[in-house]
């Protein structure tokens, strides 16, 4: 199967190594230069993230559309804050302005308490994700069924419920959680199953596992896994730029320039398996670096590969082996970091898993 890679953008410069928090969180004309740069470098489609307190992911999604030309989107955000019959309108009308099959929807249902309840949400951690099993099941039937219908289940009520603007074709349904009960909800309704940047041995059980339940159900999920390369034209270099990135990042966490998963009352089973895994030893598979994740805390994906653009399409294309179609890569020199691997990284991982088909091809041939 051909690969996807994703990207991230954000409205503003800043990272785990730069940057101010404290500055405007929305530079229009740096978010045009960004989504720019992913298209250049040959990127798919770029995440844009969720937070209680940050920019709109709709309106952000609708910047990038418009100042590119191929360049999809996958807006995230969580179940239980808009209804799933309105979020269906949304996703259509953008993508009737922007594009046939430009739009998609990631859905992450949370797993930091204060963050939640900033947007009024007090529901436990299972319960969310019930209610995002319910969200997702209407959220298909809103895009898809071309007559109206009525639903009644424990979170939404709807008579009647309909959309007359529809999408051209799928609109995908990302999903990301690490839980059982994630695991039961992204089974059974995702298209597409986000993974952080695990161990191999850990992502193959947690693939295994998901597929397992999926056929339950009769169905198939396809897999992504972020990750954030450190790359550098020497194995050596690429060692040197972590242990400065960890540095950088180890000053603004201890000068309070960089909050992320400090004073954070997180149920997330993710970020928990991160931590722990990453208090095993900041290495693992050779390449894969918990540097960052072991000062950052709890707060999702921070876990890098590191090496040259040949070693870490390398590393990145054992996941593929396992079942990972889809990689989203994010850089700690955000802008930067796409602009380069455009030019490497990108081409050797589209090259590296086109010629796994051509060889798994040929032995079934």
């Amino acid at each position: 199967m051909s690969i996807e890679v994703l990207g991230m953008v954000a409205t503003n410069d800043i990272s785990e190594t730069h940057g101010r928090v404290e500055g405007s969180p929305v530079d229009a004309a740096y978010l045009t230069r960004f989504a720019r740069a992913h298209e250049e470098a040959g990127f798919d489609r770029v995440l844009i993230g969720y937070g209680a307190t940050g920019p709109d992911g709709f309106a952000v999604a609708a910047s990038v559309l418009h100042a590119t030309e191929r360049l999809k989107v996958l807006i995230a955000h969580r179940p239980g804050f808009v209804q799933p019959t309105l979020v269906a309108r949304k996703l259509a009308t953008l993508e009737n302005l922007t594009g046939a099959g430009r739009v998609a929807i990631h859905h992450i249902t949370g797993g930091d308490e204060l963050d939640q309840r900033r947007d009024g949400d007090y529901l436990d951690h299972d319960d969310r994700y019930s209610r995002t099993a319910e969200f997702m099941s209407v959220l298909r039937r809103a895009l898809t069924f071309e007559r109206p219908f009525d639903h009644e289940g424990a979170f939404y009520r709807f008579q009647g419920a309909f959309s007359s603007v529809r999408p051209y074709g799928e609109v995908p349904l990302y999903f990301g959680g690490a839980s059982p009960a994630a695991v039961r909800v992204g089974a059974e309704h995702a298209d597409v199953y986000m993974l952080w940047g695990e161990p191999l041995a850990q992502i193959a059980e947690r693939i295994a596992a998901v597929r397992e339940e999926a056929a339950r159900h009769g169905r198939t999920v396809r897999f992504s896994l972020s990750t954030r390369p450190i790359v550098a034209p020497t194995e050596k270099e690429a060692w040197d730029r972590a242990e400065r990135i960890r540095a950088s990042t180890a000053e603004r966490v201890g000068a309070g320039k960089w909050g992320q998963g400090f004073g954070r009352e997180s149920t997330s089973v993710g970020s928990a398996r991160l931590q722990e895994q990453g208090a095993h030893g900041d290495v693992h598979d050779e390449r894969l670096w918990y540097g960052v994740t072991n000062l950052t805390g709890p707060g999702g994906n921070s876990t890098a590969v590191v090496g040259t653009p040949e070693q870490v399409a390398e590393a990145l294309l054992k996941y593929y082996d396992l079942g990972v179609t889809t990689f989203l890569i994010r850089g700690f020199d955000p802008l930067d970091d796409v602009v380069e691997w455009g030019g490497g990284l990108v081409p050797l991982l589209r090259a590296g898993a086109a010629e796994r088909r051509r060889v798994t091809v040929g032995a079934g041939a």
